[in-house]
């Protein structure tokens, strides 16, 4: 290599060195603006989701990556930024702060404080959107997620790390139940998990309910609400759920377990067709932009048991899907039926007919199933969920007038007090082991004579009366986990003891 090479080589070296050393920050220029999405000029150098600097301390987000221009959402007053404004790359994706100090508290999802309780300390900042956790780090889900209604516990079981989608139509109980299971977390035996509730576009007033109740019934210290209400801009609506699950991620990278209610994912993907329509991406079935089922399933795979390596923690997703007379059929809910684990169906002609849950058990399903819950649990549910279809296809045939054998009235008479027994009321968790001895008294027939109205005040005083007189069946039942031949005799005892003086 000649001398003169020799100098241009270094003189290269040098000016690529410098580069590096210097930050060199792209810059744009907004061509136009409007209902909170802006099109830039000039960002040659910008990456997807990354977060771009507006005037008047205005954040966006850059969405869509066209070959002359770069359509981005904004996170802030969209009105204060006009055309011609420059615009700045920032070199970060989009993260949201995460951390213990977020607990009991409400925030937005950029993880700004809406209760006025002061500032939130930032210490770690954890990206909105991450690739999934690969296969060999997970393992399979068998710890259980109490949620104390007896229905779901002992016919639909949830376990930690699992993925259970709530759907049904508007006002018939899927908030409440997502509220109970967060209340019934401090009286299980199991860790408490960290609680995210991701409210996307509710009244402002409803969330403020919400978060009243949970203090009110102490529940608030294990819980963060991420709020996104429906003055919010569309924007804040499709980054919520995102925000939530990376806050759940960072609990879950602790070897620690979170939950995360997602309510409700139907107001999400309206919020992304309203983004995706203004960014001029092309609409699909109901207007939906093509890449909403992908929008659902790269959110609702964050969802897992990590193995023991990995430190052993789990995030469980309860996504809820609001359907429009009952039609479970339409594009999200079948979308969200396919990516998660199971579906806890709430039907508004049940729950008219005041039963509380409105569970649909033929149409209701975990794929987790038993493994998901204590012996105990399973051994007093076998042939619940059998004795309550068979009852209700019974039920149905006696409306037609037929006169019926001695078994099948038995059959129909049982049916009707194990529904009552099912039935509870909201906001009124039950422990798992108070589940058991009245679902095995249900089960084995040893209420078969009591009436039907009187189940409700039996179940209250038999475990008034166990509670009293037997009290080491309950600690036997959560300490073993398992009904045992003996807590079984001791159990039988107690209800006929119990029945003599009812």
């Amino acid at each position: 290599m000649s001398e003169q090479q020799l100098i241009i080589e270094k003189l290269r070296r040098e000016i690529e060195k410098t580069q590096s050393e210097i930050k060199v920050s792209n810059v744009g220029q907004v061509i136009k603006v409007a209902d909170g999405i802006a099109q830039i000029s000039g960002l040659t150098d910008v990456m997807a989701s990354e977060i771009l600097e507006f005037p008047n301390n205005v954040l966006g987000l850059a969405l869509n990556l066209e070959e002359t221009s770069v359509g981005a959402i904004i996170l802030g007053e969209w009105e204060k930024i006009k055309s011609g404004d420059l615009v700045k790359t920032t070199g970060r994706v989009l993260s949201v702060p995460v951390g213990d100090d977020l607990l009991g508290r409400v925030v937005n999802p950029l993880g700004e404080p809406l209760d006025g309780k002061g500032s939130i300390r930032q210490e770690k900042f954890y990206p909105i959107e991450k690739i999934a956790p690969k296969v060999m780090e997970r393992e399979p889900v068998n710890t259980p997620l109490h949620t104390g209604i007896k229905a779901i516990d002992t016919m639909i079981p949830i376990g930690r790390g699992q993925r259970e989608l709530i759907i049904g139509d508007r006002k018939i109980g899927k908030t409440a139940f997502s509220l109970g299971l967060i209340l019934n977390q401090k009286q299980d035996m199991f860790p408490t998990p960290v609680c995210i509730y991701v409210a996307i576009g509710q009244k402002e007033s409803k969330i403020a309910k919400i978060v009243a109740d949970l203090e009110k019934a102490g529940s608030m210290e294990h819980t963060i609400v991420v709020s996104a209400s429906s003055s919010s801009s569309a924007s804040l609506c499709y980054l919520a759920p995102f925000a939530g699950c990376a806050i759940g991620e960072y609990f879950m990278d602790k070897g620690r377990d979170a939950l995360v209610i997602y309510d409700d994912l139907s107001k999400h993907a309206q919020s992304y067709r309203q983004i995706s329509l203004l960014l001029r991406r092309s609409p699909g079935r109901e207007a939906y932009p093509g890449d909403v089922f992908y929008l659902h399933s790269r959110l609702l795979e964050r969802a897992c048991k990590l193995n023991k390596e990995k430190g052993g923690g789990s995030l469980t997703a309860l996504p809820i899907v609001e359907t429009q007379a009952g039609d479970i059929s339409s594009y999200i809910p079948t979308n969200i039926i396919s990516i998660t684990d199971g579906q806890i169906y709430f039907e508004s002609e049940l729950f008219y007919q005041g039963k509380r849950p409105a569970l649909n058990v033929g149409l209701s399903v975990s794929r987790v199933g038993s493994k998901a819950q204590t012996k105990a649990i399973n051994s007093v549910s076998k042939s619940l969920r059998l004795d309550l279809a068979q009852y209700r296809e019974l039920a149905a045939f006696v409306q037609f007038g037929q006169e019926l054998d001695k078994s099948t009235q038995q059959r129909i008479e049982r049916g009707k007090r194990i529904t009552e027994v099912l039935n509870q009321d909201v906001y009124k968790p039950m422990c798992f082991e108070k589940q058991v001895p009245i679902i095995w008294a249900a089960v084995k027939g040893h209420i078969d004579s009591i009436p039907v109205e009187k189940i409700q005040e039996f179940e209250k005083r038999f475990l008034g009366h166990l509670e009293n007189r037997y009290p080491s069946i309950f600690s036997e039942i959560r300490k073993k986990m398992d009904l045992t031949e003996d807590i079984e005799k001791e159990l039988k005892k107690a209800v006929e003891e119990f029945k003599n003086y009812f």
